[in-house]
């Protein structure tokens, strides 16, 4: 007999989780987030077009970042999904919507590195900007809005960085800031500074995307897009290594590299091909 759909997306899920977890969470767990995942795409009239790509990439899986993972899906989707189905007639309200609903619960403030969990920000009520992040995303993909977490690891003019989100509507990737509720989207105090970003990234979980146009590298887990010509002016920079004979050099360790918070932070790192090439696309 042929697997059910549940089947087919939790092999999917078990076949790309990290392998912790794998060994922290059961089976029933992410049986209930698949099935939710489900519910929500038969629940909401936004949901019902999204192509699978999309789908698996940015609605089904229950991570976003390094976070504990916890039941927030469920708690979110039986919380707000009447409120969304009363006022909403598109993705674009719904997704104004749950970033109304995330600013009611949670307001910024900083905390440590390790990201707190969606449930465990609701209970703080505030966070730094990857954990509203990861909340907002959370919350999109609760209600079976695409959703994804975009960071700028630093940006170019100041010793900083900074997190936010991208909704997928109609095939296109539109922006907001996470918990920072505006009339529309596209719209974000960093609009501005983001125009002068070096690198704007963002996980997809999943099979290898060798070649998506944005592509940077992937591990076993998910691909690097690069994302930043949403926001800036981009270029694809090349560097060739050559040896003291002036020929290329194959497999050469390259870094582009950014100075900033006193260091060369690397933003990308890659290796030569044949020619002795190496290419990253970035801003001016």
């Amino acid at each position: 007999a042929s697997d059910s759909i549940t089947q087919v997306y939790l092999k999917y899920l078990f076949a790309y989780m990290p392998l912790s977890d794998f060994a922290d969470y059961d089976f029933e767990f992410f049986q209930r987030q698949v099935e939710y995942a489900l519910l929500a795409k038969e629940t909401f009239p936004w949901s019902k077009d999204i192509p699978e790509d999309i789908f698996r990439h940015y609605v089904l899986p229950p991570r976003i970042n390094n976070e504990n993972l916890d039941t927030a899906r469920m708690v979110i989707f039986n919380e707000i999904n009447e409120r969304l189905l009363s006022t909403c007639s598109n993705t674009e309200e719904a997704a104004l919507e749950v970033n109304h609903w995330c600013h009611e619960k949670v307001i910024y403030r900083g905390t440590d590195e390790r990201t707190i969990s969606p449930l465990g920000i609701m209970r703080s009520g505030f966070g730094r900007c990857g954990e509203e992040s990861t909340f907002l995303v959370t919350a999109l993909r609760s209600v079976g809005i695409p959703a994804r977490q975009v960071y700028t690891p630093r940006w170019a003019h100041t010793d900083d960085n900074h997190a936010w989100v991208e909704v997928w509507i109609d095939g296109e990737w539109k922006y907001l800031g996470a918990c920072e509720p505006s009339p529309a989207l596209n719209m974000g105090w960093f609009t501005v500074p983001a125009t002068r970003a070096m690198l704007v990234h963002t996980k997809q979980f999943g099979e290898n995307d060798l070649y998506n146009p944005d592509y940077l590298e992937n591990t076993a887990n998910y691909t690097w897009i690069n994302a930043l010509e949403t926001y800036a002016p981009a270029k694809t920079v090349f560097v060739q290594v050559v040896n003291e004979s002036k020929m290329p050099v194959w497999m050469a360790d390259v870094r582009f590299q950014l100075y900033n918070y006193a260091e060369l932070y690397p933003l990308h790192k890659t290796k030569t091909d044949f020619a002795g090439l190496a290419s990253f696309k970035t801003g001016y």
